[in-house]
């Protein structure tokens, strides 16, 4: 096989090829030594340059053991770690060996040393060590830090500390300024400086012994200079720092001043700390203005501010109980800068800052709603003792009402911004994203606060009772129209979903809470449950009505309401229908048997219901709903056995009747089986019937029947599953019967049957009749015959019993193996039966 190309063509090809890198190599390595000499006469090198690489292969560098320190890192580690020796052994001079030395040695040290420490940098910057620069650096910081206490303790000791280190913090933040911006290549004095220009005017205020108020105002005036540096300088470590600084000082300003805000007694107290919040806010939005990463976090402080500065103002004015609502709306108010031209972002912190305004406010109202929600638990150890004095002592729960007089107030003012906020165009100013995703949460929120508002009004307002009972369920009624709306719109998918799951579980709750509150007195029972009822039942009848609607004219409202809100809707409904049964028959004075038979009348009418709806999405759900009522009617009528055997039995037929549906006659057929045999036994029981026949026939007699219908349709099915248990329910009790009745009836009647089975089970050969037959046969046959054998037994010589045996196993072992094949026989004949 030839090569392609040949191999000495192949080998010219490479030679010239080694030739051309050649001559390139040495054209680079040419252009290599001109770059080098160039930067040599402009600036020192870093180290990696100042040594020209020779020509040829570079060696491989050593591999670096896993415990190797690195060579910057192990630089870094011994620069700083010389740094910090430095600076504890000039502490340790400045502090103990200072008074060895005279007034003019000691200048002249600390000025050689500082001067020194200063200098260097520069020198090692130009040589391009850069991080012992950083360390020299560092020290001669700390060295400035040491002068300055040693002139205060030379030179001036009885100036106060205070205002030294006020004064001093000042001086070193500027030369420490200047002296980072001369030397800018190093990243330390700057970043110190910005720290230390924190403490001269906050350090001024205490050593003037000043009021919070102004301590506060020194802070804010501080975070005014952070923030003008940080809107000015680059993006960088030292604007890094000059921003964190800006937050910490105008923080602590803010919670200054709302500190004082809120506790300031008069309108006038009142006006410094607003004045200083005011100005808190001029500034956070004037930064939201100039930046736009931190703007919505800037336009939101100063939104709250702003809050809390009008809310502060107008809670002095106002009575105790009503400063919540002043906050809110000052909340409010801050909102009208969504119809304003500002930027975007301005917007959305400021609309944030009213949203966390309005959310506080509604969450001071929470303990309000909680006792009206849970407070009518407070009815169930006391039904129908009588109608309160009124709505507060209608729950039962004592709480300051007097402290929160405009809890609804404030929930419907949270409602009507909650719903004012979803009648925003798509196109305002905080829908900048072009997003919709947040009117769904806005809407469903506004739907809770409008349902919190008339659920706290009663109590707050200390209406009647009657009143305290007629508005859940108004509110009921209005919350059930929009889960069922009569009027088909045509929503986004998403949005009605999340409304209308938010507005059931509403009316839920507040139905619940009615319903309990209503068990002071019998009509308010009876009447609220019938119209909780009646409330539910029409909302399941009118959801399936707009469905049906809407499918017959192709629109979409052929979805609204959804299955499972339907199914939820009618299961309510079913569960209110069977408390007021409950309720309504003990308050016209039925006792509990009576009022277990009424309530049969709830899975009776769901039982027509579900001939009529048959295999529609709602049916299993309110079926499995008036199994409880059935529950209950047992529960009630297990007092007294006849009652309780006529509920079964009604219970029976009822599931008979819906078992003649296609499907659900598995189900409901075994279910009438078993109320029947148990309505059978209970009625028994309460005759005094003892005998087990009359127990277990009931069971045989259908098992049989169902046995020999499933053998007519699959014959090949065995005779034990048929046959089986029907035969042992009866056969089994009756013969643990039979050993104990020293009568002859029984046992002979007994013996009949098995008898029967035996031969029946033979001549249509099923296994299972035979052998339960035989061995029933067999036991009672032994039963009866025991005591004879006793009898002679007793009579006969002792011998004689085992010679009897011994002469039994002979006859056996002489024909063991036709024995042996008989049983073969017997078991395969067996074994071709069913």
């Amino acid at each position: 096989m030839e090569n392609i190309p040949p191999p000495a063509q192949e080998l010219a090809m490479i030679d010239q090829e080694l030739v051309r890198l050649d001559t390139r190599r040495g054209q680079l390595l040419a252009r290599r030594a001109q770059l080098v000499s160039l930067l040599a006469r402009s600036a020192p090198p870093p180290w990696p340059y100042a040594r020209p690489v020779p020509p040829g292969p570079r060696p491989t560098p050593a591999p670096r053991s896993a415990g190797e320190i690195p060579p910057p890192s192990a630089q870094n580690a011994l620069l700083a770690l010389g740094g910090v020796l430095l600076t504890v052994a000039a502490i340790a001079f400045t502090l103990v060996s200072w008074g060895q030395l005279s007034v003019g040695s000691r200048a002249a040290v600390l000025t050689v040393i500082t001067v020194l420490a200063l200098t260097v940098p520069a020198v090692l910057l130009r040589r391009g060590l850069a991080s012992t620069a950083e360390a020299v650096a560092a020290f001669g910081l700390a060295l400035m830090v040491l002068d300055a206490y040693a002139l205060h303790e030379v030179a001036l000791p009885r100036t106060d500390g205070l205002r030294y280190a006020a004064g001093a913090t000042a001086v070193l933040a500027a030369l420490w300024a200047g002296y980072g911006s001369a030397l800018d290549r190093l990243r330390l004095p700057l970043p110190i400086a910005v720290v230390t220009a924190q403490l001269p005017l906050f350090l001024g205020s205490l050593a003037v012994e000043a009021s919070a108020l102004t301590t506060a105002w020194a802070l804010l005036v501080t975070a005014a200079l952070d923030t003008a540096l940080a809107l000015r300088l680059k993006p960088g470590s030292v604007r890094s720092f000059a921003i964190v600084a800006a937050c910490v000082t105008s923080g602590a300003a803010l919670l200054t001043g709302g500190w004082l805000s809120v506790a300031a007694g008069t309108p006038l107290a009142a006006a410094g700390p607003g004045a200083l919040l005011l100005a808190a806010a001029a500034l956070a939005l004037f930064a939201a203005w100039r930046t736009s990463r931190m703007a919505p976090v800037c336009a939101g402080a100063a939104g709250l501010a702003a809050v809390a500065a009008a809310g502060g103002a107008v809670r002095t004015a106002v009575p105790d109980g009503w400063a919540v609502l002043g906050y809110l709306l000052c909340g409010v108010a801050l909102l009208t800068v969504v119809r304003t031209r500002l930027p975007h972002a301005v917007v959305r912190g400021l609309a944030g800052a009213a949203g966390a305004v309005g959310a506080a406010s509604v969450l001071w109202t929470l303990p309000a709603l909680a006792v009206v929600l849970l407070g009518a638990l407070s009815r169930v150890t006391a039904i129908w003792t009588g109608a309160p004095s009124g709505a507060r002592a209608a729950f039962g729960v004592d709480l300051p009402w007097a402290g929160q007089p405009t809890a609804p107030l404030v929930l419907l003012i949270a409602a009507g911004v909650a719903a004012g906020a979803y009648r925003l165009p798509p196109g305002a100013p905080d829908s900048a994203d072009g997003g919709r995703q947040w009117r769904v949460p806005v809407l469903c929120g506004a739907v809770v606060l409008g349902w919190a508002t008339v659920l706290v009004a009663p109590p707050t307002l200390d209406l009647g009772y009657p009143a305290a009972v007629a508005a859940p369920l108004a509110l009921t009624a209005a919350l059930l129209a929009v889960v069922v709306p009569t009027v088909v719109v045509r929503p986004r998918a998403a949005m009605g979903t999340a409304v209308t799951i938010t507005a059931l579980v509403c009316a839920l709750a507040g139905s619940v809470s009615v319903s309990l509150l209503s068990l002071a007195t019998r009509t308010a029972t009876v009447t609220t449950l019938a119209a909780l009822c009646a409330l539910f039942t029409g909302a399941a009848v009118a959801g399936e009505t707009v469905r049906a609607r809407g499918a017959a004219a192709g629109t979409q409202a052929a979805s609204r309401p959804s299955p499972t809100v339907r199914a939820l809707l009618a299961c309510v409904a079913v569960g209110y229908a069977t408390a007021l049964v409950a309720a309504a028959c003990p308050a016209i004075g039925l006792p509990a048997e009576r009022t277990a038979v009424a309530l049969l009348a709830v899975p009776g009418a769901v039982a027509l219901l579900g001939a009529r709806l048959r295999r529609h999405p709602v049916a299993p759900p309110i079926e499995l709903a008036s199994a409880g009522a059935a529950v209950l009617a047992v529960v009630l009528a297990s007092g007294r056995a006849p009652v309780l055997a006529l509920v079964l039995a009604l219970c029976g037929v009822i599931a008979a009747g819906t078992a003649v549906r296609t499907e659900r006659r598995r189900v409901a057929g075994y279910a009438a089986t078993a109320l029947f045999v148990l309505a059978t036994w209970v009625r028994l029981a309460s005759s005094g019937v003892a005998a087990p026949e009359a127990y277990t026939l009931p069971v045989t007699l259908p098992a049989l029947a169902v046995g020999l219908l499933r053998r007519r349709r699959a014959p090949e099915a065995s005779s034990w599953t048929a046959y089986g248990p029907g035969l042992a329910a009866t056969l089994l009790p009756s013969l643990l019967a039979v050993w104990g009745d020293p009568g002859w009836p029984r046992p002979l009647l007994l013996g009949l049957a098995a008898l029967a089975l035996t031969l029946t089970g033979a001549r249509l050969r099923l296994q299972a009749p035979l052998v339960l037959g035989g061995a029933v046969l067999a036991l009672d046959a032994l039963h009866e015959l025991a005591p004879y054998v006793a009898q002679l037994v007793g009579v006969l010589p002792r011998w004689l019993p085992p010679a009897l045996a011994g002469l039994l196993l002979l006859a056996v072992g002489a024909t063991y193996e036709q024995r042996l094949r008989e049983a073969r026989r017997l078991r395969g004949t067996l074994g071709r039966m069913r």
